[in-house]
């Protein structure tokens, strides 16, 4: 089922439409329907009409690579993207080479990484918790430096449940705004920070060019072999 463009032309808008596809499911619809972008005639035949066209490409796919780091990807993103079942590793997530393809367009693009995004959020979610697991382990310090921050603010709540802090909010505040200062410096004198800027930045270049190539069409499930009677 396609839709080579909109039947309902004469009385739905163009957006509703859209819409209407987006609700009921049809992203593979509109993951087609973005990838279609109107060609300009010329006569193939000169020179330099095939140079116009390969520049115009090739500037096209620079403009969508560019187009990928210009906009918010979690703009669409609820908490209730992450409550739901983790796709699939194997077949939902990675999927197979027919799976992937260079978008066509910065609007393609952008469809892709909005609808990918709130697809696999728990996926992209365990690729970060992995790859800031992967920086501790290379960065001993930073290691070092986060055990020792969790390790202070258990202290602090013990002692202050111990020692009825609750009555004294003053101190309580007090002590509070301490550990806070001692906990940053520990953070920096360990570059923890640096640790977490790496994960993010790795986890989000990933994240951004997964959700770009990958299509929106459901993931296909291997073909089951015949059971042995």
């Amino acid at each position: 089922m396609a839709f080579s463009s909109n039947p309902l032309s004469l009385s739905v808008p163009e957006p509703a439409f859209e819409s209407w596809l987006r609700d009921s499911g049809y992203l593979e619809i509109l993951d087609h329907r973005t990838s279609s972008i109107p060609n300009t005639y010329s006569d193939p035949s000169t020179t330099t009409s095939t140079n116009s066209t390969i520049t115009s490409g090739l500037i096209s796919l620079l403009l969508t690579l560019l187009s990928l780091f210009t906009f918010n990807p979690f703009s669409k993103l609820t908490t209730e993207d992450f409550s739901g079942q983790t796709p699939s590793w194997s077949y939902g997530f990675v999927g197979f080479c027919d799976s992937y393809s260079f978008p066509s367009s910065p609007a393609q693009a952008r469809l892709r990484v909005h609808e990918n995004v709130k697809r696999y959020a728990r996926n992209y979610a365990t690729l970060f918790i992995l790859f800031f697991a992967c920086t501790l382990y290379q960065m001993p310090l930073a290691l070092i430096g986060l055990l020792s921050c969790l390790a202070l603010w258990d202290v602090f709540k013990f002692c202050s449940d111990r020692w009825g802090l609750d009555h004294y909010p003053v101190i309580q505040q007090c002590l509070v705004r301490i550990a806070q200062c001692v906990a940053a410096v520990i953070v920096i004198c360990s570059n923890v920070q640096m640790a977490l800027f790496c994960a993010l930045g790795v986890s989000y270049t990933g994240m951004i060019l997964h959700s770009a190539f990958r299509k929106l069409t459901p993931a296909k499930q291997p073909p089951r072999g015949r059971s042995a009677r």
